[in-house]
């Protein structure tokens, strides 16, 4: 049967709500719509100040989902209207959440957003907490959109991998007669959106420009690459939890003790080698029979860190997913409407060999309108 779906997600890169308007039927996808709402300052500086431990964190997380499930419903409602479309119409939304602690290694991962207000607000089933299941079966939650990467993207002559640049990176192994692989290879664009904001007061690094200014600075870059995540071997994932401002700082304090001072720019430039690098050398070692290579995610659109991780993997056909029919920035939130649609019907959404878990499981939980 035909059904239509919203998507919402909202990322590590804290600059808002996604959302897409999917219609499946029995074997097919067509996105109807999308949305997107942008997060004020305040919410992203809220969310910054709850990745750390702090005072009265229970009742700022409850105001903050609150305040989240508003833009949420903002976003739902943009994406009907761009559609021409009633909530009735809508099977239900899918709501990622914003991530706040990510720690499957105490057995938890944390997502807000009030889903119950969100129903309230829309009038429309929602579908939450999509990760938790995947962990309490031993998983590390993430990363979720292998699964839909290999229904929408695999191609059975030939060895791809879907890379999701978002504040973290993540990677999809789809090579024909073997598992799919998935897992976080380290920063995307969260280190150097804070870099940024923090030295210019601008949300992101527009085409890589400031990180091409400045120079890459060989030593930095092995101090960074030094962090022990980067050998570490899969089923894995991260976040800020571990990549964060201070983790930054205590590594360029390591740096200057050695080295001196280094230029702002300069640092740019190496975070960006950071995630160009973390990158290649995760393809080079979990999928080296890989042959072409497709970008999602903001960082499909940094002109300068596409131009880098083509000249580190020149053996590869680079493209974004938009040559395969689903546009970059669309197809997260795609990915949590199809999960979405499988918890629905009572289908798993995780793949054991890409988190870990002790099996297939169904994802979510329901919020009926």
């Amino acid at each position: 049967m035909s059904a239509i779906f919203i998507g919402l997600m909202s990322g590590t890169s804290l600059d808002g709500v996604d959302a897409v308007v999917v219609q499946f039927d029995a074997d097919s996808m067509q996105l109807l719509g999308e949305a997107f709402v942008p997060y004020p300052p305040s919410v992203c500086e809220q969310v910054l100040a709850l990745q750390q431990i702090g005072e009265n964190e229970l009742d700022r997380s409850a105001r903050l989902g609150n305040q989240l499930a508003r833009l949420y419903a903002d976003a739902v409602h943009a994406a009907l209207a761009a559609c021409q479309l009633k909530a009735e119409d809508v099977q239900a939304v899918a709501c990622h959440g914003q991530t706040i602690r990510h720690a499957p290694q105490a057995g938890y991962t944390l997502q807000i957003g009030n889903h119950a207000l969100l129903a309230e607000l829309t009038g429309i089933d929602v579908i939450g907490d999509l990760r938790s299941r995947d962990v309490a079966a031993g998983g590390q939650g993430a990363p979720l959109v292998p699964a839909f990467h290999q229904a929408m993207f695999a191609d059975a002559g030939i060895a791809r991998a879907i890379l999701n640049i978002g504040g973290i990176a993540n990677l999809t192994r789809l090579q024909p007669d073997a598992p799919v692989i998935g897992f976080d290879t380290g920063p995307g664009n969260m280190l150097l959106d804070a870099w940024i904001r923090h030295h210019l007061g601008v949300s992101y690094d527009a085409d890589g420009a400031w990180a091409a200014s400045g120079q890459c600075n060989a030593q930095l870059l092995d101090i960074l690459l030094a962090e022990p995540y980067f050998a570490a071997d899969v089923p894995k994932s991260t976040g800020r939890d571990l990549f964060s401002m201070e983790w930054l700082a205590e590594r360029l304090e390591r740096f200057r003790l050695q080295h001196g001072d280094i230029d702002a720019a300069n640092v740019q430039a190496t975070l960006l080698a950071l995630t160009t690098h973390s990158i290649a050398d995760a393809i080079r070692h979990f999928a080296p029979q890989t042959r072409e290579l497709y970008l999602c995610g903001g960082g499909a659109r940094n002109t300068q860190l596409c131009r880098q991780l083509a000249a580190l993997l020149p053996q590869l056909r680079i493209a974004a997913t938009d040559v395969l029919g689903l546009p970059a920035q669309q197809v997260e939130a795609a990915a949590f409407a199809w999960l979405g649609r499988r918890f629905l019907l009572r289908e798993s959404g995780n793949l054991p060999e890409v988190t870990g878990a002790a099996g297939l499981r169904v994802l979510g939980a329901l919020y009926p309108r």
